[in-house]
């Protein structure tokens, strides 16, 4: 790995070199808009040290080994799965999304364990850290334009979230991402709640709600913190009327599982009045785990039914699902991890 898998390391390397904030500056802008460090109105020559100038090439490749492109599998949707080697060997799954998204992970593996995730089954290896998830950005647009990043996919941000929240604060100044545009996606953590709104960059957040019953929620997220849907939706709420930005809620649909009326009857009472959007995702099938994906007739008619109720629905196909990438299933393919699955029973 390089000595700088952290912003703050880059940063201290650079002012080593000699370079002040605006040197700093443009080097990070730059690198993150996946352009030559010898681009822009200002020739190197005459804005940057001969010190930094001369060290530019190395740093440049450094920069570069923080997220090669291992694989990529395109989808019929848009989208494009890669598989993304990291410094040290290690890999992580980043999405290009239709419509100039991406989805970067933040962990190696995942701590939370929620039972229908690839993710989940390896427990968390290694924390992603700053440099490398904007690297994993980096990467994106140098394959094509990105203008929306959502923490997404390996990993629960909230665990590791000093290198988020330091990639996020680059991304939405020097970066070019609107703040509305960075998407923090957590199970709900306290801590979230607490260090969003004091940040330079407030992102808008997405939380994985899946159930209105904290007993089976507490099943299907053994590990998360221990926020009732109840709390959470509150801490949401109080979020989005602060930043001015919709919570989306993340339901990942469950069949037989979290799809009953009762249900239906409990995201009515939770989210009825509240700055919210309610994204719903079937199940994105995989080997091995013992879940099963609600027909798209069946989903769709829950997605009519919420929104016949005054709940602003919408139905989402998980992105580039027929590459079977999802929840870390490209990672576990190349490093076939041990898997650990614990069934939840349907209608519970």
């Amino acid at each position: 790995m390089t000595s700088f898998h952290r912003i703050e390391h880059l940063r201290e390397r650079l002012h080593a070199l000699g370079a002040n904030e605006r040197h700093q500056h443009r080097v990070l802008r730059l690198w993150s808009l996946a352009l030559p460090q010898t681009s822009g109105r200002r020739q190197i020559e005459h804005f940057l040290p001969a010190t930094l100038r001369a060290e530019l090439p190395a740093i440049e490749a450094d920069l570069a080994g923080l997220a090669r492109l291992e694989s990529q599998h395109p989808g019929e949707d848009g989208s494009a799965r890669l598989l993304v080697k990291l410094g040290d060997g290690q890999m992580v799954e980043t999405v290009l999304l239709p419509r100039d998204g991406v989805c970067v992970s933040t962990q190696i593996g995942c701590a939370v364990g929620c039972v229908f995730c690839m993710t989940g089954t390896t427990g968390l290896i290694r924390q992603v850290g700053s440099a490398e998830i904007v690297a994993q950005v980096a990467l994106a647009r140098s394959l094509r334009p990105v203008k929306k990043v959502v923490f997404m996919g390996m990993g629960e941000p909230a665990h590791n979230l000093d290198n988020v929240m330091e990639a996020i604060d680059l991304l939405g100044t020097i970066g070019n991402i609107g703040h509305k545009n960075l998407v923090f996606s957590t199970v709900g953590d306290p801590r979230v709640f607490e260090a969003l709104p004091r940040g330079p960059v407030k992102p808008a957040l997405a939380l994985s709600l899946h159930t209105t019953k904290a007993d089976l929620r507490e099943r299907l997220l053994p590990r998360a913190p221990r926020m009732t849907p109840d709390e959470l939706v509150a801490a949401g709420e109080a979020y989005a009327r602060a930043t001015d930005y919709p919570i989306q809620y993340q339901w990942t649909l469950l069949d037989g599982i979290n799809d009953s009326e009762e249900e239906l009857d409990g995201i009515v009472r939770l989210l009825t009045g509240k700055y919210a959007i309610l994204n719903m995702i079937p199940f994105n099938a995989v080997e091995g785990m013992p879940y099963q994906r609600p027909s798209w007739e069946k989903a769709a008619a829950i997605a009519r039914h919420l929104h016949r109720r005054g709940i602003l629905t919408k139905l989402r196909q998980s992105a580039g699902q027929d590459v079977d990438g999802g929840c870390g299933q490209l990672r576990a393919r190349a490093e076939k991890p041990a898997r650990r699955t614990v069934p939840i029973q349907r209608g519970a």
